[in-house]
C-alpha cells in the first residue's frame, strides 16, 4: 500500500509557506499536496505574522475545496477566524454583491440567481419574442455564447463581439434586459458584474484592494479571463498574491479557463519567484513514470518532474477489447478480482470515461454483476423537477418581480391557468412595462381577462400574497412547509413516495442551514442552493464503486482507477482533435492516471456502437506515449473466434501478449485503420516488412483476420 504524507512539512513546501511576501508561484504537482500548501499559509500568516482573518481572501474552484479549506484553517489558527474570506470565485464574488450591487444602477441587494435551466428558460422566451425559431438556432448554443462572453468581461455591445451571429447578439440584449426586469442575474453574472462594479466604482474597488492584504488563489490554471482580471485588480496595491496551480492539469479550456494564465504569470507580475511542488505523496513510481513521459508530449508547460518515495506498484493495465460490451465486461471482472482476491473494497475503485454516453454499458454489466455503484453527474438532486417547483416558489416569496419562476408554478399544481391565459399576462405585462407578477395584479384590477381566467388568477393571487406576507420568512424549515401546504403540493405527489422523499430532503438541508447561521434568511438560503453542486455531495462513505467523467475526477483520488474507451475520436476526443487541442485531451488523460494511489486499468475497443452502427476503432495515440516497460498489454483471444463469422467458440478469457508497437514501418503501422476494396475498413494488427511489398495483417470486423500486401490497401 502507498505510504501516508508525514505531518511534516517538505523543504519546498516550507519555503512556499514561509515566502516573504510579493508575487508566487507554487508549481504543485498532482498529488503533492497543494491544499494544505494553501492552508499552512492562511495559518503561518494568521499565527506568524499576527495577519487579521479579515485581510486575507482564498479562493478555489468547488464548494467542497473550499469547505475542506475552512476546517482546516479552523484547526491550525490560534484565533477566531470567521471573518476569514474563503470561498470559490462565485461565492466570493456574490458576497462583495450583496454588500455593493445597489451602487450600480437598476440592481438591488435582493436579486435572485438564475440556474443553467432558468437561463435557457429565459433564452427561448427572448427568441420567441424576437421570432428566431429553435431549428435556426439552439437555445444552448446560444446560452453557451453568452456564458463566454461573460467569461471574458463582454456585454452584448461590445464591439469585440463582433463575429458572434447578430442574432445571438440581438438575443443577448434582449436576454439582459430581461434579467434586469427580473431583478436576477445569471451564473456569469456573478463575476461579470463584479468586474463592471469594480470598474465603474473605483471607491468600492479601492475598499477592497486595502482590505485584501494577501490573496490566495488555489487551481489558478483553471481560471479564465474575468477571473484573471478579479485578482489582478484586488491584488494591485499589496501585490502579495499567493497562487498554487498546475499547468499540466489544466482541462477546461472548453469552458473558458486560459492556461496562459498560469504560463505567463512570472510576466503578469513582477519580482515573481517560483517554487515547485514536485513530491508526489499519492502514487506509485510506476504511475508517475508513466504519467511524467505522458505529458513531455506537451509543448505548453512548466517543466517539472513528478518523484515519490512510494513502492514501484504494479505495470499499468491496457486491455484491448473485442466491443464496447467487452470492454463492459473485462471491467466488471477486473473489479471481481480486485475486490474479492486483493482486498480492495468497492469505494477504492473508480471508472473514468470522456463521455457520459459510455456509463450505459458499464451499469448494465455491473448490475447484473451485482456490483453497487454510483454515479456522479448523474441528474442532481437540486434540478429534480419537485425541488425546482419549491425553489420556484421561494425565489418568488422572496422576489415577485422573478418572471421566469412565476410562470414555472403559475399551474403548479394544477389550477387551470393554461398557455392562452399566461400569453395574454405577457402581453399586458409588455404592453404597461410592468413586471410579469404585476400584470397579473393589473389583469384582475381592470378585469382584462375572461371572467372563468379572472376566477382563477384571483386565487394564485392571493395565494402568492398570503405566502409573500409569511411572518416568519427567517425560519425557512416553517415556510417550505407552509408552501407545501397552502399550494397543495404534497396532496399532489400522494403516490409519489420518492419525490416526496426528495421534498423532506431539502427540508434537512433547510433545518442544517438554520443551525449554520446565526441569522439565517431566505435569500441567504437561496444563494447557498444556487451555488452547490453534484460533487459537492460526493461521498468517499458508501461502498460503491465511483463512476465519473474525466473533467469531474479532478481534485479526486482512489486505490484503483479504470479508464474506459481508450480510442482515437473518445481520447482524444474528436471535437478537441478537430480543433487542435490535443494538448488539454493530453493533459487530461493525464488528470485521469494520476488519481490513482496504486493502480491503473485503461481499456478501449477495436468496435464500438455510434449512432446505431458497429464503427471500426484505433487505440488512442496516448496509449503509444506511455513506456512500453509499464504497460501490460492484454486483448480478447481473437484465436477462439470462428474467423469466417465473427462468432465466439468457447472462452473469452483475456491473454497476455506481447506489446504492439505504434512505430511506423514503411506507410503502415499497427493500429492504423485502412481501407480494402472487398473487406471494407480494417485495422492493422501486424506489419512484417516494409513499403508495398510489406505483409499486413488486418483486422476486418464482419470478415476477421486477413493477412494481404500492402500494395493492395488505400
Amino acid at each position: 500500500m502507498v505510504s501516508n504524507q508525514k505531518n511534516n512539512l517538505n523543504d519546498s513546501q516550507q519555503e512556499a509557506v514561509k515566502h516573504p511576501g510579493g508575487p508566487l508561484l507554487v508549481l504543485a504537482g498532482a498529488g503533492s499536496g497543494k491544499t494544505r500548501i494553501i492552508t499552512e499559509r492562511i495559518s503561518y500568516l494568521i499565527n506568524k505574522h499576527n495577519v487579521s482573518p479579515s485581510n486575507i481572501l482564498a479562493v478555489t474552484f468547488t464548494n467542497k475545496a473550499a469547505n475542506e479549506m475552512k476546517q482546516r484553517v479552523a484547526r491550525l489558527v490560534q484565533k477566531e477566524a470567521r471573518n476569514l474570506w474563503i470561498g470559490t470565485f462565485h461565492s466570493t464574488c456574490l458576497r462583495i454583491l450583496k454588500r455593493e450591487i445597489n451602487k450600480l444602477d437598476g440592481y438591488s441587494r435582493d436579486f435572485i440567481i438564475y440556474d443553467d435551466a432558468d437561463q435557457i428558460k429565459l433564452i427561448k422566451d427572448c427568441m420567441v419574442r424576437l421570432n428566431i425559431g429553435e431549428r435556426l438556432l439552439s437555445p444552448k448554443h446560444v446560452g453557451s455564447q453568452i456564458d463566454s462572453a461573460k467569461n471574458k468581461g463582454l456585454g452584448p455591445d461590445s464591439s469585440e463581439l463582433n463575429d458572434y451571429d447578430k442574432r445571438v447578439l440581438r438575443i443577448y440584449s434582449l436576454y439582459e434586459v430581461e434579467l434586469r426586469k427580473s431583478n436576477a442575474l445569471d451564473f456569469g453574472d456573478l463575476l461579470h458584474v463584479t468586474i463592471m462594479l469594480f470598474e465603474k466604482k473605483p471607491e468600492v474597488l479601492q475598499n477592497y484592494q486595502n482590505q485584501f492584504q494577501h490573496i490566495l488563489v488555489d487551481e489558478y490554471q483553471d481560471t479564465n479571463h474575468v477571473q484573471y482580471r478579479i485578482v489582478e485588480l484586488l491584488s494591485r496595491i499589496h501585490k502579495n498574491i499567493f497562487v498554487v496551480g498546475d499547468d499540466n492539469q489544466s482541462i477546461y479550456g472548453w469552458r473558458g479557463a486560459d492556461i496562459k494564465n498560469i504560463l505567463n504569470f512570472e510576466k503578469d507580475y513582477s519580482n515573481t519567484q517560483i517554487i515547485k511542488l514536485e513530491r508526489n505523496y499519492r502514487s506509485t513510481k510506476t504511475i508517475l513514470e508513466a504519467a511524467n513521459k505522458l505529458i513531455l508530449q506537451n509543448k505548453n508547460r512548466h517543466d517539472k518532474n513528478l518523484w515519490t518515495e512510494n513502492a514501484t506498484g504494479d505495470q499499468i493495465n491496457y486491455y484491448e477489447a473485442r466491443d464496447d460490451k467487452d470492454e463492459a465486461k473485462h471491467v466488471s471482472s477486473q473489479i471481481g478480482i480486485e475486490t474479492k482476491n486483493r482486498g480492495y473494497s468497492y469505494k477504492d475503485i473508480a471508472i473514468f470515461f470522456r463521455t457520459n454516453t459510455q456509463s450505459r454499458l458499464i451499469e448494465e454489466e455491473l448490475l447484473r454483476s451485482t456490483v453497487p455503484y454510483k454515479i456522479v453527474g448523474g441528474t442532481e438532486f437540486y434540478k429534480r423537477a419537485e425541488i425546482k417547483d419549491i425553489l420556484a416558489f421561494l425565489k418568488v416569496i422572496t422576489n415577485p418581480s422573478d418572471e421566469i419562476s412565476l410562470k414555472r408554478i403559475i399551474n403548479v399544481p394544477p389550477r387551470g391557468i393554461g398557455k392562452i391565459t399566461v400569453n395574454k399576462l405577457d402581453e399586458i405585462a409588455r404592453e404597461k412595462d410592468v413586471p410579469f407578477f404585476d400584470g397579473i395584479q393589473l389583469a384582475l384590477e381592470e378585469k382584462l381577462l375572461p371572467s372563468s381566467a379572472l376566477v382563477k388568477l384571483e386565487k394564485l393571487f392571493n395565494l402568492l400574497t398570503r405566502l409573500i406576507e409569511f411572518p416568519e420568512k427567517n425560519d425557512i424549515v416553517s415556510l417550505i412547509n407552509d408552501v407545501l401546504h397552502k399550494t397543495g403540493y404534497l396532496d399532489m405527489l400522494e403516490k409519489e413516495e420518492e419525490r416526496r422523499e426528495n421534498i423532506g430532503e431539502i427540508l434537512n438541508l433547510a433545518a442544517e442551514f438554520g443551525k449554520e447561521r446565526d441569522k439565517p434568511t431566505l435569500n441567504d438560503f437561496l444563494d447557498n442552493v444556487s451555488l452547490a453542486s453534484d460533487l459537492d455531495n460526493f461521498s468517499e462513505d458508501a461502498d460503491k464503486v465511483t463512476l465519473m467523467t474525466l473533467h469531474s475526477a479532478k481534485g479526486l483520488e482512489f486505490p484503483v482507477v479504470f479508464i474506459i474507451g481508450m480510442e482515437e475520436n473518445l481520447i482524444p476526443h474528436f471535437n478537441s482533435t478537430r480543433n487542435g487541442q490535443v494538448e488539454e485531451e493530453r493533459r487530461l488523460f493525464y488528470v485521469g492516471i494520476t488519481r490513482a494511489k496504486e493502480k491503473v486499468y485503461l481499456a478501449g475497443a477495436t468496435r464500438r456502437m455510434t449512432f446505431g452502427k458497429q464503427q471500426a476503432c484505433i487505440p488512442s495515440r496516448f496509449i503509444s506515449e506511455l513506456p512500453k516497460e509499464l504497460i501490460k498489454w492484454e486483448n480478447f483471444d481473437y484465436s477462439l473466434m470462428d474467423k469466417t463469422r465473427g462468432s465466439k467458440r468457447s472462452s473469452t478469457k483475456p491473454i497476455s501478449r506481447t506489446r504492439i508497437t505504434y512505430e511506423k514501418s514503411g506507410r503502415y503501422r499497427v493500429g492504423q485503420k485502412v481501407v480494402h476494396s472487398s473487406f471494407g475498413e480494417g485495422l492493422i494488427k501486424k506489419v512484417e516488412g516494409s513499403g508495398d511489398e510489406a505483409k499486413v495483417t488486418v483486422f476486418f470486423p464482419a470478415y476477421g483476420f486477413k493477412k494481404i500486401i500492402a500494395s493492395y490497401l488505400e
